[in-house]
């Protein structure tokens, strides 16, 4: 660059002729045409390019190759040397480096462009993800809901069992409960959770699920081109910044609901940074979203899934291919089964009989032994073969009891001791253990005289009788007995 320098300066300040610039630095015309031309080198440049005899035949078949490649999964898609495979059985007969530089040139020119887009405050975008969970000693792969706020960038972020019509409810009402409001517009993909039918480039015919969650909330909604998930950018980075920044390292965790408390904490902090080019933090511009967002509805969403049903002989009622138990006076009675995240209850006739922790495990049964106690009243003899009481932690004095039952009442004792079990529909646990307790301390096993000790003390202390609401007894005349007239009685054989 010194050399180039100078010469341009001899040349064009000092007017020294270019014949002696030539004899003395034994530089060529045309290179020194090019020096006076150019402030710097211009560098290596070819007017016609390089003609390409052997593979320029095949450019075309290359680009068709890979044109219908993009309709096909990333995974199975041609590598340059598949390709290269391909053309020599077409007649090619060039070097493979020759294929691997058209191949990389080729999806370089397209590559696709995006443009920058704007987002106004009110606005949400939703997504799923995947990531590893060690939940009480078993790693397990679970999905991950994110819903952020593009204006604000603010985020929440929780983990669920799988991916379901309750799941996505649940979702967005704590979504909406976490952000303090209802985003005006969201974005979605075409999942089948969401849309039953594409109808259009952004026309979707939803699901019945979805439409109730639309309904409640009265947001507003826009999904995705199909394989056009740069239209969600934001939750889709998203996903990947809760992935990396809020799942690693895996998470070890007695269940998901320690995880998602968890998880709203670090969301809550992430509010707290400002991102490159924002005027302010995270929880600054939250602010400008909320005032956006459409207020929270009154009455909160019940985000539970509904199915009829009908009990069946084992006192059972089947919900996503797990069964429930139900008290067995209503088998073979048709009720509703309602579906939350967390739990499973049973109704009949507006009444809810019967409620279970949510089974997530295909084809698993869930007992509640006190559903059983009135059949096995009726069927003593299938007590120690009875498979809702396979598990059933009771205390010691329990098997006591029935011990002692059985050896002083023979046949019946087994059947008493069930009546004594089926207290437990009406008092605690803790309750008639202390009473069978006493019950054994004081010798009395039956089921009558252990219940008495259930009776809280204040009520026996009330011992004095009351005509509040029983007026009419005041009119009752009650003689004084004579006792003579009882004696008399007995002398003459009138009392049995």
């Amino acid at each position: 660059m010194e050399q180039w320098a100078e010469i341009r300066h001899r040349v064009l300040v000092e007017q020294v002729s270019q014949r002696q610039i030539l004899r003395e630095t034994g530089t060529h015309w045309k290179t020194l045409q090019k020096i006076l031309q150019h402030s710097e080198p211009p560098g290596y440049r070819r007017e016609v390019p390089f003609s390409k005899p052997k593979i320029g035949r095949f450019l075309d078949r290359i680009r068709q190759i890979l044109e219908d490649d993009r309709r096909i999964p990333r995974k199975q898609r041609h590598t340059a040397k598949r390709i290269f495979e391909r053309i020599q059985q077409e007649g090619y007969t060039g070097g493979y480096t020759q294929v691997k530089e058209a191949v990389r040139e080729i999806k370089q020119k397209g590559q696709e462009v995006f443009v920058p887009l704007i987002h106004r405050p009110g606005e949400a975008q939703v997504d799923f993800g995947f990531a590893l969970v060690n939940v009480n000693g078993r790693l397990r792969k679970l999905p991950f809901f994110v819903m952020t706020l593009p204006y604000s960038d603010a985020i929440f972020v929780q983990v669920y069992e799988r991916m379901s019509t309750e799941i996505y409810w649940d979702a967005h009402r704590r979504a909406f409960e976490f952000f303090d409001g209802v985003p005006v517009r969201i974005t979605y993909d075409n999942g089948r959770t969401l849309a039953a039918e594409i109808l259009g480039a952004h026309e979707r015919k939803l699901t019945g699920g979805f439409l109730q969650l639309k309904s409640h909330y009265l947001f507003d909604t826009h999904f995705c081109q199909v394989r056009r998930a740069n239209e969600k950018g934001v939750v889709e980075s998203m996903v990947k910044f809760a992935r990396l920044n809020f799942l690693v390292p895996v998470p070890q965790v007695r269940d998901l609901e320690e995880l998602n408390c968890r998880l709203l904490e670090q969301c809550v902090e992430d509010r707290k940074r400002r991102l490159r080019g924002q005027k302010a933090t995270k929880e600054v511009l939250l602010q400008e979203d909320q005032i956006a967002f459409l207020s929270l509805p009154a009455a909160p969403f019940d985000a539970c899934r509904k199915a009829s049903t009908t009990v069946n002989s084992l006192s059972l009622v089947r919900f996503d291919c797990n069964g429930y138990s139900v008290p067995v006076r209503y088998a073979h009675q048709p009720v509703v089964v309602k579906g939350y995240v967390d739990r499973v209850e049973v109704c009949y006739r507006q009444e809810r009989i019967a409620t279970h922790r949510r089974l997530w495990i295909r084809e698993d049964v869930s007992f509640e032994p006190l559903h059983y106690l009135a059949l096995l009243e009726r069927k003593p003899g299938a007590l120690d073969h009875a498979r809702p009481l396979e598990n059933w932690d009771v205390p010691d004095c329990f098997a006591i009891l029935r011990r002692r039952l059985e050896d002083e009442r023979a046949g019946e004792g087994t059947r008493e001791f069930i009546r004594v079990l089926r207290l437990l529909e009406k008092h605690s646990l803790r309750d008639l253990t202390r009473a069978v307790t006493k019950g054994l301390r004081s010798g009395v096993l039956i089921r009558d005289a252990i219940a008495q000790f259930l009776i809280p003390q204040e009520e026996w202390r009330q011992t004095t009788f009351r005509l509040d609401g029983r007026e009419h007894l005041r009119e009752v005349k009650v003689a004084q007995t004579d006792v003579v007239s009882y004696s008399e009685l007995i002398v003459s054989g009138g009392v049995r």
